[in-house]
């Protein structure tokens, strides 16, 4: 093995200025290092890698793929291309590093640590291609230095490869199992050919002396490379199969859960990274959605069932998270508390209110007995608080929260913004069946992005198929003649949803069918520039053939992802057409930072904030809804729409000084507001949930089917948002008692069985929220 220097000035640095321990005893068990925000993690990371490079100008590394190193990439880009500038040398020499000699890229071996099984390194979905991009091309280590993954030529009959030999699932049990016909045995041999394969790639590994320099995420069962859960820590390189919750979270990558449920993967074992015992290895996470996992990694015992705990017999492990994903580490937690003279309001009544759900006790129950013996709750009582005076005062605030979120609004504008179409619905549109109530209100919806990426290839090709069959039918060559799909005809484009619609009601699904082929049609009328059908026929029938050939997750052409995004538009404005909006009052701005690259671009002033500024010209809300993000980590867009919203509401608001806007801050699937955290809390009943659970199965097709789901729910968003609801409320029973709401004079309290929470801000106090976050990434 390989002696390695672990040792960092780096580490010092960014530990001196948090102004945190590496470690808090006795719960912790990995040395963490805590950054504010996702920005931060990927500078921080650069450094710590650049400095290792220096120490040691020779060795063996392994690299993340995937989303979450985009800033550790741009940080490590930057310093390399700029090492001799005066700015980087003064940088780089404030943390201890020694700038003298710049690292040798080139001298490094590479190992990559995991890839999809079959799957060819040529598509730009495979980790071999990002390895390729960003690592060779971009850092300049040396592709003839590296131990790269051969999961599409090993074990191939000569002149075919394994996506020939494996056309669907892969079944492992044929290692076990006898073959019953000759494209299972070719199956077999090709499984054996990888675990013997996988064999001499753990003794390459050996022989370069083991992994000097580990990086790599944590995944949402807590896996490191693709050591799934319950991974034995002794583990080598092997092919393997993912879990369900590996499967979801790299859906969008692979086109689709269809097709990575039905993945295996092969990957460096948890030994492999463990095994030269001066490497260092370090797991980046970024917000909150990482707490648990990074909370079982560092504070639990070494278990098979947390797989990053096997880095615990590591010296030169290290955990480097942000704030949000550091949240729940219960030491670290209680000693930032400790540390404030006095503890805000908000900050005691999180804690009065998880004591409350904990322990299903009353918050008007609660006494300086149940404090004590919560570790938080005895924290308070040396603070000198007064828990049953706080309690009580919680309570209130809590149903007048709660009554908020009931009272009868009017006269008001509603601007309701999203980042993808079904945004909007999952996160509150409970509230929303109630606003639209009065007609004293006025509703526009919009949409920032055009959401294509949430579109299979599978599901577009049924709208093809669709049309050619009613374009074979005939009826919709005498609307052509009509000029029905005319450019701008509204009255028109607002009938395909009305047929959609009546056929919905009508039980008819040869209605629907129509409907969407209407709205196909001109979509593509509107693509091509023509109207002609013969013209139409061919251009169909060369955009079939692009679905057919195409891999699942490639890449598309403008032109392909407008059309996947107009599918996006249609079954939102199905969506909307319930509650009587028609297509005048749904927005989609398909602002242009939203590519389908890995890294998606940063918003800009003319292309992205001048079309958000129009809008809100147009609409002259009252009330702006926007989807707030933490943390500035994933789903990046959600970040990326609020800067471009907060930007353009500068703008407007600066126009015109007499303007009054409220912001309200939503959260659905991907991220959840503490009750502490929100003020205006919106009873769900069960009339709610059937009408929002309907109402996503008949408009949102393309996820229906949840190709692109969460890993927490295996099934369509719209169950994942009702059981987050109901979770919700069982915080609020819990805190208020059951019979706040069951003998509450008010029908819609009595009928409660959810809770959206929502959180309102004046413009000031969301631009600071927004700046913060925008100050941190540049």
């Amino acid at each position: 093995m390989r002696n390695y220097v672990n040792s960092s000035k780096v580490e010092e640095f960014a530990l001196k200025t948090s102004g945190k321990e590496p470690l808090y005893a006795p719960t912790e068990k990995i040395k963490l290092i805590e950054v504010p925000d996702f920005p931060s993690l990927g500078k921080l990371t650069a450094m710590r890698f650049l400095e290792w490079l220096t120490l040691n100008p020779e060795g063996v590394v392994t690299l993340p793929t995937g989303k979450t190193p985009e800033h550790f990439i741009k940080w490590t880009n930057h310093y390399i291309a700029n090492w001799e500038t005066t700015a980087a040398q003064r940088e780089l020499g404030a943390q201890g590093i020694n700038t003298s000699k710049k690292p040798r890229m080139g001298a490094y071996s590479f190992v990559q640590i995991d890839e999809f099984y079959p799957l060819n390194p040529a598509q730009e979905n495979s980790f071999a291609f990002y390895i390729n991009r960003f690592y060779f091309k971009e850092f300049g280590l040396d592709p003839k230095k590296a131990l790269l993954l051969d999961c599409w030529k090993k074990g191939a009959p000569r002149g075919k490869d394994l996506g020939a030999v494996f056309p669907g699932k892969v079944d492992l049990s044929l290692r076990h199992r006898k073959p019953i016909n000759e494209a299972e045995r070719a199956q077999a041999d090709a499984i054996t050919a990888a675990d013997q394969y996988c064999m001499e790639y753990e003794e390459q590994i050996v022989k370069l002396g083991g992994i000097g320099f580990f990086l790599g995420g944590i995944g949402p069962d807590g896996h490191i490379g693709f050591n799934i859960r319950g991974s034995d820590h002794f583990s080598t390189t092997r092919l393997i199969p993912i879990n369900y919750e590996t499967a979801a979270s790299a859906a969008g990558d692979l086109g689709g859960i269809e097709i990575s449920r039905h993945k295996v993967v092969i990957t460096i074992g948890l030994r492999t990274i463990t095994r030269n015992e001066t490497s260092t290895a370090i797991i980046i996470a970024a917000g909150e959605s990482k707490a648990k996992v990074v909370r079982d990694a560092v504070e639990r015992e070494p278990n098979v069932l947390y797989p990053a705990t096997s880095l615990q017999q590591l010296s030169g492990a290290r955990f480097y998270a942000t704030k949000g994903a550091a949240c729940r580490l219960s030491e670290r937690q209680f000693q930032e508390l400790s540390s404030n003279p006095k503890l805000s309001y908000r900050k005691q009544e999180k804690i009065l209110i998880d004591i409350s759900f904990r322990d299903k006790i009353k918050l008007k129950e609660l006494t300086s007995r149940n404090a004590a013996a919560d570790r938080l709750g005895s924290l308070l009582l040396k603070k000198n608080v007064q828990i049953e005076t706080v309690a009580n005062k919680i309570d209130a605030d809590l149903k007048k929260r709660i009554l908020k979120g009931v009272e009868t609004l009017e006269d008001l504008n509603f601007l309701h913004t999203a980042p993808h179409h079904d945004d909007i619905m999952l996160g509150y549109m409970p509230y929303i069946l109630h606003l639209v109530r009065s007609a004293r209100n006025s509703h526009h919806f919009a949409t920032l992005t055009s959401g294509f990426t949430s579109v299979t290839n599978i599901y577009i090709l049924q709208f093809i198929r669709n049309l050619e069959s009613f374009l074979e039918k005939g009826g919709l060559e005498e609307l052509i003649k009509k000029g029905y799909f005319s450019p701008g005809d509204l009255k028109s484009k607002n009938r395909d949803i009305y047929q959609f619609l009546d056929g919905v009601a009508a039980n008819s699904a040869e209605m629907q069918r129509e409907g969407e082929a209407r709205r196909f049609l001109r979509n593509l009328i509107e693509l091509t520039g023509t109207d002609n059908l013969a013209l139409l026929r061919k251009e169909l029938k060369n955009i079939s053939e692009y679905f057919i050939t195409a891999y699942p997750g490639k890449k598309d052409s403008p032109v392909i992802q407008k059309l996947k995004g107009m599918i996006r538009e249609w079954e939102e404005e199905l969506l909307w057409g319930h509650l009587g909006f028609d297509c005048s009052y749904v927005h989609h701005l398909r602002l242009g930072f939203y590519t389908g690259d890995i890294f998606t671009q940063n918003p800009e002033t003319d292309r992205d904030v001048k079309p958000t500024l129009a809008l809100m010209e147009k609409t002259r809300p009252d009330v702006i809804t926007v989807a707030m993000d933490p943390e500035a980590s994933g789903p990046d867009t959600h970040y990326k729409i609020l800067q471009t919203i907060s930007e353009a509401l500068k703008l407007y608001l600066a126009a015109d000084k007499t303007r009054r806007v409220k912001i309200w801050g939503y959260r659905n699937v991907w991220f959840r507001f503490h009750p502490s955290e929100a003020d205006i809390f919106v009873p769900v009943s069960m009339n709610s949930f059937a009408s929002t659970k309907s109402a996503f199965l008949e408009c949102y097709g393309s996820q229906r089917a949840a190709s692109f789901p969460s890993y927490e729910y295996d099934g369509p968003f719209c169950d994942l948002a009702q059981k987050i609801m109901v979770e919700q409320y069982s915080v609020m029973k819990a805190c208020l008692g059951r019979d706040f709401f069951y003998s509450s004079s008010i029908p819609r309290l009595r009928a409660t069985r959810g809770m959206v929470f929502m959180r309102s801000m004046t413009p000031e106090e969301f631009f600071k929220e927004a700046d913060t976050l925008k100050k941190l990434t540049e």
